[in-house]
């Protein structure tokens, strides 16, 4: 089992780079509502229906985690550790469901590299060299 952001999910839903990463583990994914919600409302701004891009993701082998109250108060006690990286709300629900089930945390995010969680947080993009 792997935890997947938004990052992750719309590189795959968009084929960027990255997206083999995820297409190997879709079977194995798990995806936050809260983070369902970033992804549908990236749907929503292109100007396609939510509801349908939704009807869409849910009908693929990946397992939608509703966002409750162990993990809203995981998210708000990982903010101390990920405010100076300006990390969201649905950064910290991503991490919060990849921490509560001990899962590894898939992402396309570079910022996360220097977090200190007793998670791996794999990144689906090679780390840009530094010049």
């Amino acid at each position: 089992m792997i935890v997947l952001d938004a990052s992750a999910l719309l590189a795959f839903l968009f084929r960027e780079e990255g997206h083999e990463t995820v297409a190997k583990v879709l079977d194995q994914a798990l995806v936050s509502t809260v983070n369902l919600a970033e992804v549908l409302g990236r749907f929503a701004r292109d100007g396609h229906d939510p509801i349908l891009a939704r009807d869409r993701l849910l009908a693929g082998p990946m397992t939608i985690v509703p966002f409750d109250d162990r993990h809203a108060t995981l998210a708000a006690s990982l903010v101390p550790h990920t405010a100076p990286l300006g990390l969201s709300l649905g950064d910290r629900a991503f991490l919060a469901l990849a921490l509560e089930r001990g899962l590894p945390a898939l992402t396309a995010d570079q910022a996360w590299a220097s977090l200190a969680l007793p998670i791996e947080i794999i990144r689906i993009r090679p780390v840009p060299p530094v010049r």
